[in-house]
């Protein structure tokens, strides 16, 4: 399993890099597989993936029929809250392209599963389940974008938490340190099964959890994104704020 390191000027060049990179990946997957399986992530820099993906003259090149989106994690409010990570994506991406509704597999909302969180997260596994082969829980993701956070948190599962101890596929989440509290999250099983994880990160606040995720000084208990990899590949795609805690010869400027 390789983990590359590579470094952008800066949170604009990150994100049209990532896209140019998905937008090879997707064409290239859907030709020799028929079909494509694209995890995405919440937070400013994924969303700007997803804008500078639109914006590309690229995106066309992909066929969007053949491509199946789900998410990492989830906010667990109604549908169309601003929070939730499934409405970022839409605006940002998916209501400008032709992807068929039934290719977006977002997770449950509050009233679709009676306002219990664990409920919404059995429901997302089972979504999960359906897609994959007879011998795993998930589809082998293509591509699995995940954010960190300045404590080293990737989806929703945070430091010390108990979904870190889980191995089903998704779980709730209760008492999140970040708001809203109630969640939905894959667990580190269910996106190590990935084939290619990318971590992204932008801005000086994430270079200490960079550094920890990317050393042996902590483990993914106490930084998750520590736990975070491929089965082929993990990149971490930073800019160069980022990247400022870590040794210089670390990494490789993007192409």
């Amino acid at each position: 399993m390789i983990v590359d390191v590579l470094r952008h000027a800066s949170a604009a060049g990150l994100a049209e890099a990532v896209a140019g990179r998905a937008i090879t990946t997707l064409v290239e997957q859907v030709s020799e597989a028929g079909i494509a399986h694209l995890c995405l992530t919440g937070g400013g820099i994924g969303t700007a993936v997803l804008d500078a993906l639109r914006e590309s003259g690229a995106a066309d090149s992909i066929d969007w029929a053949r491509v199946h989106v789900w998410w990492s994690d989830e906010r667990f409010v109604p549908a169309g809250d601003a929070d939730r990570n499934d409405s970022a994506a839409r605006a940002a991406l998916l209501n400008h392209v032709g992807i068929p509704p039934a290719n977006i597999h977002a997770m449950p909302t509050p009233d679709q599963v009676d306002g219990n969180v664990e409920a919404g997260a059995q429901a997302y596994a089972h979504e999960l389940a359906r897609f994959a082969r007879a011998d795993a829980a998930v589809p082998s993701m293509d591509i699995l974008l995940l954010g960190i956070g300045p404590d080293g948190h990737v989806a929703s599962l945070f430091p010390e938490m108990p979904a870190l101890h889980d191995h089903r596929p998704v779980v709730g989440v209760h008492g999140s340190p970040k708001p809203p509290p109630q969640r939905m999250t894959m667990t580190l099983p269910a996106i190590c099964a990935a084939k290619q994880v990318w971590i992204l990160a932008s801005g000086e606040a994430k270079a200490t959890a960079v550094r920890l995720a990317l050393t042996d000084e902590a483990g993914p208990l106490q930084v998750p994104a520590a736990g975070a990899r491929g089965r082929v590949r993990t990149l971490f795609c930073l800019d160069e704020a980022a990247a400022s805690g870590l040794p210089p010869d670390m990494g490789r400027p993007s192409a």
